[in-house]
């Protein structure tokens, strides 16, 4: 029996969206947890050769450093997708974050070096 397939499309408003595909017959239940904590608003819509997954992420999950939820098969426990959110001081050691740093700080060094060069010429 084939397996089923969590593939993420989207997250936009607030709305995690995904399509299960790759089994057969009807899907089988899933639930979205945080924390150890089931959370509410997890659909499952029949599409054309697939089914639409929405999970409108509770205000409650976003806060410091990263939250994770784990959209899981319900009946055999196994993982299906995961959704990361980071915020806060988790996001200020971001490797991205540090690059951007380095980029402002460059910019504004070329734009003293230039000031410096016109000055002396």
């Amino acid at each position: 029996m084939a397996e089923w397939k969590l593939t993420r499309a989207r997250l936009i408003a607030g709305v995690w969206e995904g399509v299960l595909s790759g089994g057969t017959g009807t899907p089988p239940p899933l639930e979205a947890r945080h924390l150890d904590r089931v959370l509410p608003g997890l659909s499952v819509t029949a599409a054309e050769g697939a089914h639409v997954v929405r999970l409108s992420l509770p205000a409650d999950v976003i806060a410091d450093g990263v939250q994770t939820v784990v959209i899981l098969d319900r009946d055999s426990g196994r993982p299906l997708d995961s959704v990361a959110l980071i915020a806060g001081d988790a996001l200020a050691h971001d490797i991205r974050a540090e690059v951007d740093l380095l980029r402002a700080e460059l910019d504004m060094l070329k734009r003293a070096f230039r000031r410096h060069c016109n000055e002396t010429a």
